[in-house]
């Protein structure tokens, strides 16, 4: 079975407009600052633990070698092994992974499963590769990155242009490697059904944010019903979570992809635009829709707003633009630093990454859970744990926002912050 690549992106720039590893450090000195860390706590879990960089030959289809770059970085494992996902992209940078690595420690301390922070990623375009030369590359960055390895030590997962088919490819490269070809399926998660996958996981992300929108609504005694929303990034979040809000009639009004947007004031009939991307590969062109540009969408009076593509999609030049009463990053790093401050400042209740799109390494826990017990649930037991796992954890962040008066961003910084000093703490890891 041939798997969809399972991100959008919106540019294929070379560089972020600004560095994501500068932006996931500020918010740690901000957020070590309001716990009173001291110098030598902060310098223990401030940075990665391990970082590898690896040369990924690969041979073409034409014959040709072509010489890739892979990186992958374990930040921090103090609470168990490291856990992220693998991005296969052209903008991939070894500061963004270390970004997305130190984002994923916090973000697994938030949602109290025991995992680190890890991420790794390959600098190609996917979109020019065959099915043959993918495979090709991620069992070759595998190989590369085999000593970093393992269901007790660091456990990959699908991200950016990555998907099930590539996680199985790596689950055999390193079972074939470690273990003379008896399967490990406890290495990655993310994996078809067929060999270990958990039922549930290619919609985790998107439920989980829908749940943490639907906490956010009751906080702040908006409906969901005939709420307007927009979705920036139909992809794999971005598109389950607008149909789980167009089943509670949640009016999206608005979405795009890396081709462009369409818009519809009275509401656009997402399954069938999801059967239309399905087709013909992008939601440009939707009957009954018009076509609208990422600025203007951005733009559009609304009362949720979803980021759901790569980072720095609301900057400190458009966020003033913004007319939504919840942004909801389903997306790592959508909203830069400079964002977060006016969009405050306009009355916006916003709800972070490293709690909004955790549904993703929650459902992989789970997956990981099945496959070290060879005891595999139902879809209901699935989605019912996650359904509490985001719950409880909004809940907490949410209590520690009201209580101190701090921003969302902040309380779940200092909650997942908190959590992984006291680990180091009591771990002894920390002198």
């Amino acid at each position: 079975m041939n798997y969809p690549l399972s991100a959008e992106t919106l540019t294929l720039t070379a560089h972020a407009p600004q560095d994501a590893y500068s932006v996931a450090l500020k918010n740690f000195d901000i957020a070590a600052e309001s716990l009173n860390l001291s110098p030598d706590m902060r310098s223990q879990i401030m940075y990665p633990e391990r970082v590898l960089t690896v040369n990924v030959p690969v041979r073409m289809d034409s014959g040709k070698i072509v010489r890739f770059e892979g990186y992958r970085v374990q930040h921090n494992t103090s609470r168990g092994p490291a856990k992220g996902g693998i991005r296969f992209h052209p903008d991939v940078s070894l500061n963004e992974v270390k970004a997305l690595a130190m984002w994923m420690t916090w973000k697994t301390a938030i949602v109290n499963v025991p995992f680190g922070g890890g991420k790794g990623g390959v600098i190609c375009n996917p979109k020019e590769l065959s099915q043959t030369e993918l495979e090709r590359l991620a069992r070759r960055y595998t190989a590369g990155i085999l000593p970093l390895l393992g269901p007790a030590r660091d456990i990959p997962a699908p991200d950016v242009y990555t998907n099930p088919q590539i996680m199985a490819w790596m689950m055999d490269t390193y079972s074939m490697m470690k273990a003379d070809g008896y399967p490990v399926p406890g290495v990655v998660t993310g994996k078809p059904l067929a060999t270990g996958g958990s039922v549930g996981r290619n919609e985790a992300t998107g439920r989980g944010v829908f749940h943490c929108i639907e906490s956010a609504c009751e906080h702040l005694h908006v409906p969901v019903k005939g709420s307007k929303t927009v979705v920036q990034g139909f992809g794999n979040a971005g598109s389950v979570v607008a149909s789980l809000l167009d089943s509670h009639q949640s009016l999206v009004i608005a979405v795009n992809d890396s081709r462009g947007g369409v818009y519809r004031p009275d509401g656009l009939d997402i399954p069938k635009l999801m059967m239309h991307k399905e087709r013909t590969g992008s939601v440009v062109g939707f009957p009954g829709a018009d076509p609208i540009a990422q600025e203007e969408m951005l733009a559009l009076e609304c009362d949720i707003l979803i980021p759901a593509a790569l980072e720095n999609a609301i900057t400190g030049e458009n966020a003033h633009r913004v007319r939504t009463r919840i942004v909801a990053e389903a997306a790592n790093g959508p909203v830069t630093p400079e964002a977060d401050g006016i969009l405050a400042a306009n009355g916006v209740f916003l709800i972070p990454d490293v709690l909004c799109n955790a549904g993703g390494v929650t459902v992989s826990y789970f997956e990981w859970c099945q496959n070290e017990q060879h005891f595999y649930w139902d879809i209901h037991e699935v989605e019912n744990r996650l359904e509490r796992v985001m719950q409880r954890s909004f809940a907490e962040v949410l209590g520690i926002h009201t209580d101190r008066k701090v921003s969302m961003r902040l309380a779940a910084n200092i909650l997942g912050i908190s959590r992984v000093a006291e680990s180091t703490a009591v771990r002894g890891l920390f002198p």
